[in-house]
């Protein structure tokens, strides 16, 4: 009897997690269209102390500091992008608050 209640257990299980993956692949396809955006700054440029180490790795220090101006470049770009996604969902935000007042009433 025990092991019976562990086998309708265990398919109870196995139904949920279909259930939630299902939810979750749904939720990724049919998501917002505001996601917001991950921003992640670039690492600085490691310089080292010691002048004789900087002149022996000089060529891979200089373009770790070009990769650095590249990719700095583009995260302001994406604070930019984020930035006017959040003031534009801001701004529909309070449109929408404004109508639920007018529905509910002060």
């Amino acid at each position: 009897m025990d092991s019976i209640k562990v086998l309708r257990g265990s398919e109870n299980l196995r139904l949920c997690w279909l259930l939630g993956s299902q939810a979750i692949a749904l939720s990724l396809l049919f998501g917002s269209d505001a996601v917001a955006e991950t921003c992640l700054a670039p690492q600085r440029p490691f310089v080292p102390s010691d002048p004789q180490a900087a002149r022996e790795y000089a060529d891979v220090i200089r373009s770790d500091f070009e990769f650095y101006i590249r990719d700095v470049q583009g995260y302001f770009r994406c604070l930019e992008d984020e930035r006017a996604r959040a003031f534009e969902e801001a701004r529909e935000v309070s449109e929408e608050f404004g109508r639920f007042l007018e529905t509910v009433g002060p």
